[in-house]
């Protein structure tokens, strides 16, 4: 891991974020020990894991000449909602392309957007290949007028982006061996695979003992799975560790997915009210909700042993709730 460091890297997120132990929600759950890795504390345009990998990305996108970010999403994507913020921090201009219709009203995390002076083009009912493809147009249009545009794929999640959770994991062994946490499994929400490619890398590092459970919010396990295996294979390429992951190799279930990605589920929302009732914790119904209910469940059918400790990792979200408020 001698090269991680050597990557550029802007200043984006509040660093270290707390490692926080949850005994009432510990409890609830039935197990002995539970701890919360609180990125949602990373403070960037409210929060979430997005800014551990626009550190990188931003970085990159400065050393290009870049003067516009470009990247796609949900309309209530988080990442779209900080990458516009990022662009702020660093004087660029930001165009979104949201794969939904544009709502009446603009609330939750596309509020946030407008707030940021992001341009937003909505593209309802087409494939992210077809997103891809039409920032690639955008990025030439800007090209053909002197400007500089840096796409920047969904979620965020290449190589160099899950770098910041390569990073990330390094920063959570540091606080765990501080606080006596020793988490013997880790579970956290899956989309476009990045966070859980980097959290793979890095624990094959430094919490080696560690099994990590990703629970899929947006696709099919078997994609899921496939996406990481390459991500953190090719990023282990960039930090020149002779590694290589397989589907076989990553834990990732569908089972709480529900009806699809940005769908709420009964189970994800009884685990949000249940991580506010407990500890006072807000998770939200697209990502960290359903992340919980997974927890939970791998937690009951005792493929994840109770009687140790175990470890959530809070990637934020919760702008989304105020866009829907009868989830």
């Amino acid at each position: 891991m001698r090269l991680l460091d050597s990557f550029p890297r802007v200043s984006l997120a509040y660093l270290p974020t707390p490692l926080e132990e949850a005994p009432r929600l510990a409890s609830a759950m039935g197990v002995r020990r539970l701890w919360v890795k609180r990125d949602d504390c990373t403070g960037l345009a409210m929060g979430g894991n997005k800014a551990r990998k626009l550190e990188f990305l931003v970085a990159d996108a400065l050393r290009a000449g870049a003067d516009t970010l470009l990247t796609t999403g949900g309309v209530q994507s988080n990442h779209a909602r900080m990458t516009a913020a990022a662009a702020c921090k660093h004087g660029l201009r930001c165009l979104l392309f949201l794969s939904d219709e544009e709502p009446p009203a603009a609330q939750g995390n596309l509020l946030l957007d407008r707030l940021f002076g992001a341009s937003v083009r909505f593209m309802p009912a087409v494939t992210l290949a077809e997103q891809d493809a039409a920032m690639a147009e955008a990025a030439a249009e800007l090209a053909a007028r002197g400007q500089k545009g840096y796409i920047i794929p969904v979620g965020g999640s290449t190589p160099l982006g899950c770098l910041g959770y390569v990073s990330a994991v390094r920063e959570l062994a540091e606080q765990a061996a501080a606080q006596g946490c020793n988490p013997a499994a880790m579970a956290l929400a899956v989309g476009s695979c990045g966070t859980l490619a980097g959290v793979l890398l890095g624990a094959a590092e430094w919490l080696p003992g560690c099994r990590i459970f990703g629970i899929s919010v947006s696709r099919p396990a078997g994609g899921a799975a496939a996406q990481t295996a390459r991500i953190a294979t090719e990023a282990a390429q960039a930090l020149a560790i002779p590694r290589q992951w397989t589907v076989a190799d990553i834990l990732v279930s569908d089972e709480w997915l529900g009806p699809g990605y940005g769908v709420a589920t009964a189970e994800g929302s009884a685990a949000v009210r249940l991580a506010a009732r407990t500890e006072g914790l807000v998770l939200d119904p697209v990502y960290t909700g359903k992340a919980l209910a997974g927890l939970i469940g791998l937690v009951r059918r005792g493929e994840i042993a109770a009687d140790g400790e175990v470890l959530f990792w809070h990637t934020g979200g919760a702008p989304a709730i105020f866009a829907r408020p009868d989830w």
